[in-house]
């Protein structure tokens, strides 16, 4: 069942899989933040979805971010004041303990493009916080998108200075997510080749990772996202299990 509410004063998305008992007295396992794509698409609006979810039977909170890429930096068209990935570490992350008693490191990340490069991002930059996350199709070479009228040409000086924020530019050698699943459909050409090198630089780090850049559904598309988004919860679902033992 999928509802709307307010954290801290913004819109949220939130799923709840169908129980024998109400969310008050359901004891989650774990939870999923799940960051949108730039094109703000809600996964409230797609069955597929709903229909993954509810066979994983973990709740998902899907915030809304605008176009903000989910950085640690100001976007006007998020908030004046607060950046996006404060607003998921520090308000999300309490709404859900408060709503669900589910704490870090429970709570996986998952996200589909412009937001699979902000799950990433935020467990580079968080790894105890956010051990689990699952990032489709990544925009993580986001510097590819500055200069075509969008947001984060407001946000960033140059394409280069975009480019600093990449994901890979913050992964710590010695401090890293425990559980991660990248995905990226081999017909995707604006994205494969960043995820390939994320790939390529955490196989030589010796981080430990799981990644399908061999399914191929179309490229960049909805029926590509919802089959991984459902190997990616079935990811998540193992990966909790693990944190709990």
């Amino acid at each position: 069942m999928w509802t709307t509410v307010e954290i801290s004063g913004r819109p949220a998305d939130v799923f709840l899989p169908q129980t024998e008992e109400s969310a008050e007295e359901t004891k989650f396992p774990g939870a999923v933040i799940y960051l949108h794509a730039h094109g703000e698409e809600k996964l409230s609006e797609k069955p597929e979805f709903t229909q993954i979810f509810e066979q994983h039977g973990l709740p998902i909170v899907c915030p809304r971010g605008a176009k903000s890429w989910w950085l640690d930096v100001i976007c006007k068209d998020f908030d004046d004041e607060l950046t996006p990935m404060e607003f998921i570490r520090r308000d999300v992350t309490a709404w859900i303990e408060q709503q669900w008693d589910v704490t870090s490191p429970r709570i996986a990340l998952l996200g589909i493009s412009m937001g699979g490069q902000g799950a990433l991002n935020l467990s580079y930059r968080h790894a105890l916080k956010f051990p689990v996350v699952v990032a489709i199709s990544s925009a993580v070479e986001l510097h590819k998108a500055y200069g075509y009228g969008f947001p984060i040409d407001n946000m960033f000086e140059s394409a280069e200075e975009a480019r600093q924020q990449a994901p890979l530019l913050h992964l710590h050698p010695l401090n890293w997510p425990r559980f991660q699943f990248l995905a990226c459909d081999p017909m995707d050409p604006t994205w494969l080749e960043g995820n390939e090198i994320l790939a390529s630089k955490l196989a030589s780090s010796g981080i430990p990772f799981e990644n399908d850049f061999q399914t191929s559904l179309g490229g960049h598309t909805w029926e590509y996202f919802a089959a991984m988004t459902d190997k990616g919860m079935t990811f998540i679902s193992t990966a909790i299990q693990k944190l709990q033992t």
